[in-house]
């Protein structure tokens, strides 16, 4: 019975501990450096209107948005992994070359206004609708409309 009640309060535990999220407001000042001067170069003279940092159990993870509505995520060390603009292209210098060539052969006329990457791939979405994902070497590996 002993065991039970010990098995029984150890997986109550360990539930517990994947489901602690803490969310807090930041100042552009307390972003990491990296982030900082990623809004600065990128987005030169935008106004931060809300940032925040989001941590999970091991995970953490920034997001900012901007004045124009421009949404920006970051890594725990500050690296970009997603921006998402609702009115305007992504910075072309965002897109790898071999994504903005293969966008602009099939998709001429339309833009990027979401750019994601991780440690595999890059998914973009385009101002149609269609989402696109691309290795690192920027072959298109799926898509979705």
């Amino acid at each position: 019975m002993k065991k039970i009640l010990l098995l029984a309060l150890g997986a109550l535990m360990l539930s517990g501990l994947g489901s602690c999220e803490r969310r807090r407001a930041l100042t552009e000042a307390a972003l990491p450096e990296v982030s900082r001067q990623f809004i600065a170069e990128y987005f030169p003279g935008a106004e931060v209107s809300f940032a925040k940092v989001e941590t999970e159990f091991l995970d953490k993870e920034y997001k900012v948005v901007l004045a124009d509505g421009t949404k920006l995520e970051f890594s725990r060390k500050g690296a970009w992994c997603k921006v998402e603009r609702r009115y305007d292209a992504v910075p072309e210098a965002l897109v790898p070359e071999p994504v903005r060539a293969y966008v602009a052969r099939q998709f001429a006329g339309h833009r990027i206004t979401c750019i994601e990457r991780d440690r595999r791939d890059f998914e973009v979405e385009l101002d149609n609708g269609f989402e696109l994902k691309f290795d690192h070497d920027g072959q298109l590996i799926d898509f979705d409309d």
